[in-house]
């Protein structure tokens, strides 16, 4: 039996950033990923690359960037003052990730990019956004 759309499917992964093998995720250690293929519960490259697979089938895929967390796009940069930040933040931090509203009410999370006296940069880009990525998979279970 091989992984069609619309299969509930259990994987166990490793991802790299191509272009020089850093390890961003894993499920070592952990239960495998369950997703339901076709649903967009995963990036794009993830959902196409397990189909037709077989369990215990291992496979290496590159996803280019288009197919995974999209582009790094400059317009979801955003400079504030710095006295607009919660009085119970605690100290602002360069990397801390806080959480924004977008127009619909969803949180958006951001992360500060730069801090001045009186500024602060957050991006509200994917820490993937722009980056190929590599998956290495196993297919464990089709459901």
């Amino acid at each position: 039996m091989q992984v069609k759309n619309g299969d509930t499917i259990r994987v166990h992964y490793k991802g790299t950033l191509t272009t020089d093998g850093s390890l961003f995720d894993s499920s070592e250690g952990r239960e495998p990923l369950e997703f339901k293929v076709g649903e967009g519960m995963v990036i794009n490259g993830f959902d196409k690359g397990v189909l037709e697979m077989k369990v215990g089938d291992k496979k290496i895929i590159d996803i280019p960037h288009l197919h995974a967390y999209g582009p790094y796009n400059d317009m979801m940069i955003f400079e504030f003052d710095r006295s607009q930040l919660p009085e119970d933040l605690g100290t602002p931090e360069i990397g801390m990730i806080l959480h924004m509203m977008d127009q619909e009410g969803q949180s958006l999370p951001v992360a500060i990019t730069e801090l001045s006296d009186d500024k602060v940069k957050l991006d509200a880009n994917h820490p993937l956004a722009g980056k190929d990525l590599t998956f290495e998979i196993e297919l464990v279970e089709i459901i």
